[in-house]
C-alpha cells in the first residue's frame, strides 16, 4: 500500500511523516523551496504479531508495510507553477491513497503560508490545486484525441467520457464524488486522477488542542468532510513525535498525559486499512511470522496467492484458526485439541485475524 501525504509548506507533513516512518528527515521552522519528495517504508504496528511472535520465537518477524511519500508543500497557484509547482505530484500519482495534512496548531515561529490559521481555507485551497492537476490531464488528453487523423470508436467513447469529467472539475466536483459506470471506468482505467483516490484528512493539533478535542473551525471542516464521506483524524505530531523518541517504557506515560492509547502511526495505518477496505492474516512458524496484507472479502485460494503464485495454483485447502482461538488456548496444539483449527476450501472467505496454513500440490 502507498499513502501520499500533501498540504501546504509548514503544516507538518514531514514531522507526521518521520512520525510513522521513523526515517529521521530534517524538518525546517522555514519555507525552504524543497523539491525532492521524501520516501519510507512504515511497519504497521500490531499487537497479534507481537503475540505470535513471542509465541513462536521465530527467525524473522514482519509485520505489515505502508510506503509514504511525503511531497513539497503546495501553495494556492501550484498548478500555474507558483511556489515550487506541482510537477512533483507525479511521484504520487500512483499512490492507493492520499493523506491532506492540515494545520490546526499556533505557532509564532512556524509561520503559516496564508498567514493565519484556518483549516477549511486550507483544505479548500490544496484541493482546488487537485482539481486544477485533474483538469489539464483531462484538457490535454480531449485536445489530442480531437487532434488525431481518426476519430475511432474507443476514442469516441472515451472522449464522452472525458467530457463528463471535465464538467465535473469545471464545477469543483472532484472524481472520487461522481457515480461512474463500470464502463465509465473500465475507459478509464489507465488514468491515474489525484481527485479520484480516496482521500484523509490528518489535522495537526498541538497538545492543548489535541486534549481539548477543538481546533480554529473544527466543526466547519468536520463538515465539509462529512459531506464528501471523508475520514478525519487529529494528530498531536510534534508531541507525538517526541513520544516516539523516547525509551519504550518510558512511552506508555507520556501517552496516557495526552489522552491517547495509541500512536499516531496505529491511528493513521488503522484509519487508512479501513478506507481502502483492507485487512490482514497471518502465517506462523519457526522460520518467520508474518502479516499479509489483502482486500476485505477475498477467498482463501486468492489470499494463498498472496503468499506465492504456487500455494494459490495448487490450493487444496486452508488449514485455518482465528487469532483469537489461539491466543484464548495458548499453544496450537491445545487450539487442536479443542478443534478450533479447522479446514476450509477454496471459497471461504479469510476473516481479519485468520492464521492460515495452506495445503498445495503443484
Amino acid at each position: 500500500m502507498e499513502i501520499g501525504l500533501v498540504g501546504l509548506p509548514m503544516v507538518g507533513k514531514t514531522t507526521i511523516f518521520n512520525l510513522v516512518t521513523n526515517a529521521g528527515v530534517e524538518t525546517s521552522n522555514y519555507q525552504t523551496g524543497k523539491t525532492e519528495t521524501n520516501v519510507s517504508m512504515a511497519k504497521v504496528p500490531d499487537k497479534r504479531i507481537d503475540f505470535l511472535s513471542d509465541l513462536y520465537k521465530p527467525k524473522k518477524t514482519t509485520y505489515a508495510q505502508i510506503q509514504f511519500s511525503d511531497v513539497p508543500g503546495l501553495v494556492q497557484g501550484a498548478s500555474q507553477g507558483k511556489g515550487v509547482g506541482n510537477q512533483f505530484l507525479d511521484s504520487i500519482r500512483n499512490s492507493d491513497l492520499l493523506v491532506h495534512v492540515v494545520r490546526a496548531f499556533s505557532d509564532p515561529d512556524v509561520l503559516h503560508a496564508d498567514g493565519s490559521i484556518d483549516p477549511l481555507r486550507d483544505v479548500e485551497t490544496i484541493n482546488m490545486e487537485l482539481l486544477l492537476t485533474d483538469l489539464d490531464l483531462v484538457e490535454k488528453r480531449i485536445e489530442r484525441i480531437k487532434g488525431g487523423k481518426k476519430i475511432t470508436k474507443e476514442a469516441a467513447a472515451e472522449l464522452e467520457v472525458l467530457g463528463k469529467l471535465k464538467d465535473a472539475l469545471e464545477n469543483e466536483v472532484s472524481l472520487r464524488q461522481l457515480n461512474l459506470s463500470d464502463s465509465e471506468q473500465e475507459i478509464l482505467q489507465n488514468y491515474s486522477f489525484f481527485t479520484e483516490k480516496p482521500l484523509m484528512i490528518a489535522v495537526n493539533t498541538d497538545e492543548e488542542q489535541f486534549k481539548a478535542g477543538d481546533y480554529p473551525r473544527r466543526q466547519d471542516l468536520e463538515a465539509w468532510a462529512a459531506e464528501r464521506e471523508t475520514r478525519l483524524i487529529e494528530v498531536c505530531g510534534q508531541a507525538e513525535m517526541e513520544i516516539a523518541q523516547l525509551p519504550e517504557e518510558d512511552r506508555e506515560l507520556f501517552m496516557e498525559d495526552l489522552g491517547i492509547q495509541e500512536s499516531g502511526v496505529d491511528r493513521l495505518a488503522r484509519a487508512a486499512f479501513d478506507k481502502l477496505g483492507l485487512m490482514a492474516f497471518f502465517t506462523v512458524g519457526e522460520d518467520e511470522v508474518r502479516a499479509w496484507t489483502i482486500k476485505k472479502e477475498t477467498v482463501a485460494r486468492k489470499a494463498a496467492g498472496k503468499i506465492h503464485n504456487d500455494l494459490e495454483r495448487g490450493f487444496i485447502r486452508a488449514e485455518v484458526i482465528h487469532f483469537d482461538d489461539l491466543k484464548a488456548s495458548g499453544s496450537m496444539a491445545a487450539a487442536k485439541d479443542k478443534g478450533l483449527v479447522r479446514l476450509e476450501g477454496k471459497e471461504y472467505v479469510v476473516k481479519d485475524g485468520d492464521i492460515l496454513n495452506i495445503r498445495f500440490n503443484v
